[in-house]
């Protein structure tokens, strides 16, 4: 389902230019200054509002409340129109942002070429089943997921991803090869995950790095980020430096980080991180 479906409407767009916009509550002003004759508004569940659409002389424009709060000179604005109430599961209607946002990247964006090496899904296929197994039907973070592997991986395990990167044309040819699903990935910036993406129960990070000195603080950040939305984590990188950096992390964030070595892999995943919330 669709946002304009959910919003029993033919089209509409989104103030936010993109996905990583939601946050920035100067979108409020701009759909409050857009005014227009008739008003919907979206709530979850528990009666809060996720989205607020106006109709005006372009057709519908919306803004999304999943990760900011509609102002109140908004939402008498549109008490003052002839405006309607619609339901929707919180979840729900988020897939339905993902895939709007991802259609628009997927028709602007070139995808990049082709950087998958056949062989590394059944490397990561056996050491993620190793270590969780096959069959678990929760959500599962990718961070950094680049054009997809990771995810299709997960997928085939039986997990849904939930995947996450600021390369867009690596995300399209994630796309184009059917490794990615539009309503599944975001296009953001993995320093700032946890303000977009709830705690899930498992989080992977294939192939981080390379850490060093000039980018270890990027790093760590962005590390601590995908402990902070993932409960079990599997992190992996090429040397043991770099696994040691990563369980240190793990460690000042009070969760256990166990390392070890993947022969399987002497590239990519050759140490293993797999850590958990104490």
């Amino acid at each position: 389902m669709n946002v304009a479906e959910i919003l029993e409407i033919d089209d509409v767009r989104f103030v936010e230019p993109e996905f990583a916009a939601q946050t920035d509550r100067i979108f409020n002003d701009v759909l409050a200054a857009a005014g227009g004759d008739e008003g919907r508004l979206l709530v979850d569940g528990d009666g809060e509002p996720i989205a607020l659409a106006f109709h005006g002389p372009d057709g519908w424009l919306a803004a999304s409340f999943l990760f900011r709060n509609p102002t109140v000179g908004l939402i008498e604005q549109f008490e003052n129109m002839n405006g309607e109430i619609f339901e929707e599961d919180r979840p729900v209607f988020t897939a339905a942002v993902r895939e709007y946002y991802s259609n628009i990247l997927a028709k602007e964006v070139p995808p990049a070429m082709e950087d998958l090496n056949p062989v590394r899904c059944g490397i990561l296929t056996r050491l993620i089943g190793k270590h969780w197994g096959r069959g678990y039907h929760g959500r599962c973070v990718d961070c950094c997921c680049g054009s997809g592997v990771g995810s299709l991986v997960l997928r085939d395990l039986g997990y849904v991803p939930l995947s996450y990167d600021n390369d867009a044309s690596l995300i399209t040819r994630g796309f184009a090869a059917g490794r990615l699903l539009p309503s599944e990935t975001m296009c953001l910036d993995a320093l700032v995950a946890s303000r977009y993406i709830e705690p899930v129960p498992r989080g992977i990070g294939i192939m981080m790095g390379e850490i060093n000195d000039f980018s270890k603080e990027m790093w760590e950040q962005i590390v601590q980020e995908l402990f902070l939305v993932s409960q079990e984590t599997l992190i992996t990188v090429g040397t043991e430096k770099e696994a040691r950096l990563i369980q240190q992390w793990g460690t000042e964030m009070e969760r256990t980080v166990d390392v070890e070595e993947n022969p399987a892999d002497p590239i990519y995943d050759l140490w293993v991180c797999i850590s958990k919330q104490k």
